[in-house]
């Protein structure tokens, strides 16, 4: 049997843009990717602190130490630029291997989306 699991987490970082006139995705700061253990096209769920919203959407990587957050596309229509969210990624494995498996979670400053 396999199940889903938390295998990354981007807790609380603030967006910093919303660009309605784009395919679609979230732009994320290179250095926190790589601080999560996640990958430019990795689908991930993003969880709305202001309002509650939750959508799934793809990554792609934004300028490395720019702290930039953006929704591209539909997803910009679920915050609005100051909105704190939280962005994770989920990963199948065997159930057993699942109770030993470690999420990698990063806590940036929420005020510039940096590493600290």
């Amino acid at each position: 049997m396999t199940i889903e699991i938390l295998k990354s987490k981007i807790h609380r970082v603030t967006v910093t843009e919303a660009n309605l006139n784009y395919v679609g995705s979230i732009t994320v700061d290179e250095d926190l990717l790589e601080a999560a253990n996640m990958t430019e096209y990795e689908k991930v769920a993003v969880l709305n602190n202001n309002n509650g919203e939750r959508f799934e959407t793809y990554v792609i990587k934004g300028k490395r130490g720019s702290g930039v957050i953006c929704l591209n596309g539909a997803a910009a229509r679920r915050a609005q630029v100051g909105d704190v969210v939280l962005i994770v990624s989920y990963a199948r494995m065997d159930f057993e291997e699942a109770k030993h498996f470690k999420p990698t979670i990063v806590f940036p400053d929420t005020q510039t989306n940096r590493l600290v």
